[in-house]
């Protein structure tokens, strides 16, 4: 993967746009990103990061455009990143802007404008880009799978953040496995960890669920057994469980058996003893029942001989009411005529009296002509209808036109008036138009002059506040120069103080026999002496560090004064030499100007439309006035025919209606009289009729009672019986003679006579014995079922518990094998030695590759001195695996990373982290990393161990990387040229590129 262009807009510290030439910042192998604190230099590669995954890194990570925004940049400028970079041969250009609260276009507020990306891909054969996608998932996806590497990875493999890797270097196993769990994406074997974990407690649970279905067994087997059942003492999960609970079961069901034997002996002889009870009772109550038997008998027959009168008299009454269901057919036909007869005088009757006296007397032919006249009469007022119902129409039509008459008179009324005052109207809603639309010229005019009157006043103000810090630092110039000036020769009187007294200082090494350093000489007969103010060599470096630290200080004041006096020359320039006061006083003016125009072209808008409506209702008035004068002038000829086709109507009608209010009561009162008349005419002619059918019935009566041998129809008539009479009748005849054929047939029996002559039989005694032994049988049983129930009970129980057994016996191996694999990963078990978990043992493997590829650069940083080794020492809570120590070449002793100093932990965690990125990049499936970024942690270093650094970061070309530092130490300025500089300033970052090109 390398970079080659970064833009950004309003992002971060970044108030306007600014962009990033990686190719050029590339082209030396190593390039220096360097700014103030604060200034932005992270943001730099948090911008990356953005464009790369859509969110920042580490604990900046939010993903929202509120906190991504910059609070320097204007309200209308929206946020974007865009990073153009290869990767895996590809030419790609990723552009984001995140969600945004911009001004509405219309009216005031804000509206949220949603997240946006572009991904386009360089052509190389036609050098132009195409568009690949606009969708925030597809884009992730699709980065991700070709850097092969997640946010996180990303982030602390090419954006190396040092303290991490000091922070790294100095943890426990724990938090160490933690950032390389995320940088390996060793989470699957975590989740076997964990898989084993949930199987082991899925097994256990079930084996103790079977147990405890068991022990429940075991307590139901024991219920059953009446309590003389032995339960273990043991609880679901302990081992002996299931053959305790067998072997009791097996006592348990010997012993109900044993009962069970003796229960079915005394059964036995119970029933035997109740089959001689029942029987002896059984010949008892044959006995008893025949002796009462005989005795009912009697008792019948002497109460039939005092009811044989009655019997008698039933039978001659029942041969009297056959003999009189011959006459009831002509009885029920005389009943109906007379009936009939009744009904229709009844109707006749009251027919009669609805009609007028002219028609008391007439016949049922004088009636129906009298109701065919009335008839005809009532056909000829149909036309007469019509014509009563359209001079109501009429009246209606006339009364329409009269108010559609007044309604036009109005309209007329009101449109003349409003029309009267339309052109002062019309001009003074022109008028208000006219100076709205000139308000909104002069807005605009001085919307124009607003911004470079606010840039103007800006740049006052920034002139005057320059003005006093280019003073203050030209005064701290002046004295950090004269204190250089004066370090500089205390430095130089110490070093001929020491020169003067170097003789002495050489002399003290002498030894005798020892050859002379200047000389050669292996005698010193007169070695130079100390004087009181002689200068040793420690002096003299504490007298040039002062030097130096002074000459530091002027450099960085002069800096710090150049940069000021640019920046007053910059705002001078812009503000000129008006007063700060005197463009306030414009600007203030100037807006006053722009917010009175403003306010005046609002009404612009409701102006013309005031304008426009009027127009509109203008023109609707004056149609509805013409249509008005249309409509009046048609209504009188209107008028003039509803009134003559009215006269026509009202002379008929008046023929027509007679002495009626209307032609509709004259037509309601023929409608009556036609319908009683008829009424009338059918009711006399059913009463003719019914009155010969009557006659006719009486005859045919009086014939069928003489031939049934009664005197006259009414005795026929009483002789009769209804149903119900005539079968309680017989009913009482059919059972005397049933009950005397019964009681003959009792008597006649032979051995219900023999038992009559023989002793009471005792009833009561018998039934005594046979309930005993009865009772005793019952009991038997009670105590058979009882122990046959509990010997199939403590069977069917004794046969669940060894198939439950037979069940468990395979998920108990299961279990004990899944605890055994589950504590093994988890570093809990007795065989794993070193109590090392799954996921350690794989990130111990990973650590080793990692230690082994960060010391071939840490013995270059350290001059050979250090060799960072993997450990597989126990730590906290007994674990082992990721441990990490140093190998110091000097003592030969392994000791802890964290004895390391702080320069020291700097080089080890540089190296650390590179190699972390070699193989986390292998890992990845080899992906190229051409750009590399060091965040920060020169400082600690001495200036002989920053140029190994940087010859081993310099050697990274020679896999063809470019790497960047992030740092604001000033060393490195001198050393490294190629540079991005991060401007800070009180309107937002900027950048600037230096030695590249």
């Amino acid at each position: 993967m390398r970079l080659h262009r970064l833009d950004i807009t309003a992002f971060g510290p970044f108030g306007g746009s600014q962009s990033v030439d990686f190719d050029d910042l590339s082209a030396a192998g190593l390039f220096l990103l360097h700014g103030p604190t604060g200034a932005g230099k992270t943001s730099v590669l948090d911008a990356v990061c953005y464009a790369l995954y859509g969110s920042v890194p580490g604990a900046r990570h939010s993903g929202q455009g509120v906190t991504l925004r910059s609070d320097h940049a204007s309200a209308t400028a929206r946020t974007e990143v865009t990073l153009e970079l290869t990767v895996a041969g590809r030419r790609l250009e990723i552009t984001r802007q995140p969600p945004w609260e911009r001004p509405k276009k219309r009216g005031t507020g804000t509206t949220l404008e949603k997240a946006q990306t572009w991904l386009r891909e360089h052509d190389a054969g036609t050098g132009t880009w195409r568009d690949r996608s606009r969708s925030h998932q597809e884009i992730g996806e699709e980065i991700t799978q070709l850097l092969g590497m997640s946010r996180e990875q990303f982030c602390q493999v090419v954006l190396l953040p040092q303290g991490d890797f000091a922070r790294f270097l100095r943890a426990d196993a724990e938090a160490r496995g933690k950032l390389l769990g995320r940088l390996f994406d060793t989470q699957r074997f975590a989740d076997v960890e964990k898989r084993l974990a949930d199987r082991r407690r899925a097994t256990e649970a079930q084996v103790r669920e079977g147990d405890a279905a068991l022990l429940a067994d075991a307590h139901r087997m024991q219920q059953a057994a009446g309590g003389a059942m032995d339960l273990p003492a043991l609880k679901p999960g302990e081992p002996g469980l299931a053959d305790a609970v067998l072997t009791a079961a097996a006592l348990a069901r010997a012993g109900a058996r044993e009962q069970l034997t003796i229960a079915r002996c005394g059964l036995s002889a119970a029933e035997s003893a109740q089959a001689a009870a029942d029987r002896t009772l059984a010949d008892v109550r044959e006995l008893d029942r025949l002796q009462r038997r005989f005795a009912q008998a009697r008792e019948r027959a002497a109460l039939l001989e005092q009811r044989s009168d009655a019997y008698h008299q039933a039978q001659a009454r029942m041969e009297r009411a056959r003999k009189a269901e011959t006459v009831a057919p002509a009885l029920e036909l005389r009943d109906t005529a007379d009936t009939e007869h009744r009904t229709a005088t009844v109707v006749e009757t009251r027919a009669r009296g609805q009609l007028p006296a002219t028609f008391a007397d007439a016949g049922a032919a004088g009636l129906a002509a009298a109701a065919r006249r009335a008839a005809e009469e009532l056909g000829g007022l149909e036309s007469a209808r019509r014509a009563e119902h359209r001079l109501t129409e009429l009246t209606g039509e006339r009364a329409r036109l009269d108010r559609q008459e007044r309604a036009d008179e109005d309209v007329l009324q009101e449109a003349d008036a409003w029309l009267a005052d339309w052109d002062a109207t019309r001009a003074a809603l022109q008028a208000a138009v006219e100076s709205a639309q000139q308000a909104a010229t002069r807005a605009e005019q001085l919307a124009v002059q607003r911004d470079p009157a606010r840039a103007r006043l800006a740049a006052a103000r920034q002139r005057d506040l320059l003005t006093r810090e280019a003073r203050e630092a030209r005064e701290h110039a002046v004295t950090a120069a004269s204190d250089a000036v004066q370090a500089r020769a205390a430095w130089l009187d110490v070093k001929e103080q020491r020169l003067n007294g170097i003789a002495a200082e050489l002399a003290g090494r002498l030894a005798d026999g020892d050859p002379c350093a200047v000389c050669g000489a292996t005698e010193h007969p007169a070695p130079a002496r100390k004087d009181a103010g002689h200068v040793d060599r420690d002096t003299e470096e504490r007298a040039l560090a002062a030097y130096q630290s002074a000459d530091e200080r002027r450099t960085e004041t002069d800096r710090a004064l150049g940069q000021v006096q640019r920046a007053l020359a910059a705002a001078e320039g812009e503000a000129g030499d008006t007063p700060t006061e005197q463009l306030a006083r414009d600007a203030a003016a100037l807006e006053e100007r722009y917010t009175h125009a403003r306010s005046a072209a609002a009404l612009l808008h409701p102006s013309t439309e005031r304008l426009r409506h009027a127009e509109q209702e203008r023109d609707r008035r004056f149609s509805a006035r013409q249509q008005a004068a249309v409509d009046a002038a048609s209504r009188v000829a209107a008028r003039d025919a509803l009134d003559r086709e009215r006269t026509t109507l009202e002379r008929e009608l008046t023929h027509a209606r007679g002495a009626a209010d209307s032609v509709a009561t004259r037509a309601r009162q023929l409608e009556r009289q036609v319908v009683l008349l008829t009424d009338a005419a059918d009711a006399a002619r059913a009463a003719t009729d019914t009155a010969q059918r009557l006659k006719d019935a009486d005859a045919r009566l009086a014939d069928a009672a003489f031939r049934a041998g009664f005197d006259t129809p009414r005795a026929a008539a009483d002789a009769l019986l209804d149903d119900t009479a005539h079968r309680e009748l017989q009913r009482r005849l059919d059972a005397w003679q049933s009950e005397e054929a019964t009681v003959r047939a009792v008597l006649a029996e032979t051995d219900t006579a023999e038992a009559a002559r023989r002793p009471a039989a005792d009833l009561t005694g018998a039934e005594h014995t046979a309930a005993a032994a009865s009772a005793r049988v019952r009991d038997a049983a009670s105590t058979r079922d009882a122990a046959d129930s509990r010997c199939a009970e403590l069977d069917r129980l004794s046969a669940r518990s060894a198939t439950g057994v037979r069940r468990l016996a395979p998920l108990r191996e299961e279990y004990d094998r899944v605890a055994r694999l589950a504590t093994l990963a988890a570093g809990t078990s007795a065989e794993n030695e070193r109590r090392m978990r799954l996921e350690s043992y794989v990130l111990a493997a990973r650590l080793e590759q990692v230690a082994a590829a960060a010391t071939v650069r840490l013995q270059r940083m350290s001059s050979g001195r250090y060799t960072l080794v993997h450990s597989d020492d126990r730590s906290g809570r007994g674990r082992s695996g990721l441990g990490l120590h140093v190998v110091d070449a000097w003592t030969g002793r392994e000791r802890d990373t964290s004895t390391l100093s702080g320069g020291e932990t700097f080089f080890a965690s540089l190296a650390l982290a590179l190699g972390l990125a070699d193989v986390v990049t292998d890992e990845a499936g080899g992906v190229r990393l051409d750009t590399l970024f060091i965040d920060e942690g020169f400082g600690s270093l001495d200036d002989q161990t920053l140029d190994e650094v940087l010859d081993v970061l310099d050697s990274l070309r020679e896999r063809d990387r470019s790497v960047g530092i992030v740092s604001h130490v000033a060393d490195l300025r001198r050393r490294i040229h190629a540079q991005l500089e991060v401007v800070k300033s009180r309107s937002g970052s900027t950048l600037r590129q230096r030695g590249v090109g």
